[in-house]
């Protein structure tokens, strides 16, 4: 279901918005070909019009990968890195060129997140904060995401935001919606601590591989709010609604499939129930940190799967797809 609640910004319109810091994650999942993006910010589409506030500094190219360029924002820098990836320069190449190429000789107030694909379908992940980034500043970094932020109340606000993502289940969007609620505290942007909130704008945007740029899977702006309202708590009323609208992906299932046991030691049982797997029935498994660890092709209502080559004492998330629908997805945990 594509729900599209913001409409096409050219970028191009906004040469230069002056301190446009805030917090955001950018992330791939290795399993489904996603690339994800999300952030939030104490400036908003009605102290910049047309900016959509904190989404202008969001850019998916769908398949292959996703910027953030934030801090003291210029469209300019941002058309460069999308020209840069386009050209096929891995997030480390592209900003070695935009810290050296800044278009105002400044990278030091700048601040980059950069994911991509690789040739092999493997993720990659480059952040930059520059030393005159207001504080706080910083980054963090995992194998399949960046999430980045500047004049926060404190490290806390990216630890928040990394620890959830790394710790949530389901899908690449309930991923990251769940990492932006680790920031939905007054003055994560510190800006907004005296409206008692984390921020003024916040969006929410995923891209499946064969999505066009104009057209993503998922794309929910909350441009502004008014004074006190917390703008990731209306990202996620929307995110919920669409969430629901998005289940027809499940359409007409009503069947409970069961993975079990849970946790698991050297083998797990897949329960299709009173479904009859199509010729393109499979589980994949991946790690917290997305990366695709396992694929299987499910023959049988039943099916039992050797687990035990997963590294023991993790936890581990599963999709099951038929004919290219999603049909379960969940987590176990691997022990002895």
């Amino acid at each position: 279901m594509k729900i599209i609640t913001f409409f096409f910004i050219s970028f191009l319109a906004f040469s230069t918005i002056l301190a446009q810091d805030t917090f955001s994650i950018l992330a791939v999942d290795e399993a489904t070909g996603e690339i994800g993006s999300a952030g939030a910010s104490c400036l908003d589409d009605t102290q910049f019009p047309g900016s959509g506030g904190a989404f202008i500094i969001s850019d998916i190219l769908p398949g292959r990968g996703a910027i953030h360029t934030q801090s003291f924002y210029i469209a300019a820098n941002q058309t460069n890195a999308r020209l840069r990836m386009e050209a096929g320069d891995s997030p480390f190449e592209i900003i070695g060129w935009l810290t050296t190429n800044d278009v105002q000789g400044n990278s030091s107030q700048r601040q980059y997140g950069v994911v991509d694909f690789d040739d092999n379908g493997v993720g990659r992940s480059m952040a930059f904060t520059g030393v005159n980034c207001l504080d706080y500043k910083g980054q963090r970094l995992g194998p399949n995401y960046a999430i980045q932020g500047n004049i926060l109340i404190g490290p806390e606000i990216l630890d928040s935001m990394e620890a959830r993502f790394l710790s949530a289940t389901g899908t690449l969007a309930e991923r990251l919606m769940y990492s932006l609620q680790g920031a939905n505290v007054p003055g994560a942007d510190s800006r907004c601590l005296n409206e008692g909130v984390s921020s003024l704008s916040a969006f929410v945007r995923v891209a499946r591989p064969d999505d066009s740029e104009d057209d993503l899977y998922l794309d929910l702006n909350v441009p502004f709010t008014a004074f006190g309202v917390e703008p990731i708590t209306e990202l996620q009323n929307l995110f919920d609604e669409w969430l629901l609208t998005s289940l027809d992906e499940m359409e007409g299932t009503t069947n409970v499939v069961r993975v079990f046991p849970n946790p698991a030691t050297t083998m797990i049982e897949i329960d299709l129930g009173e479904i009859t797997p199509a010729d393109q029935t499979f589980i994949t498994i991946y790690s917290v940190n997305g990366k695709l660890v396992k694929t299987e092709k499910l023959i049988q209502p039943k099916t039992q799967l050797e687990i035990s080559e997963l590294v023991e004492n993790n936890m581990y998330f599963y999709r099951i797809n038929s004919s290219e629908k999603t049909i379960a997805n969940g987590k176990f945990i691997k022990i002895k």
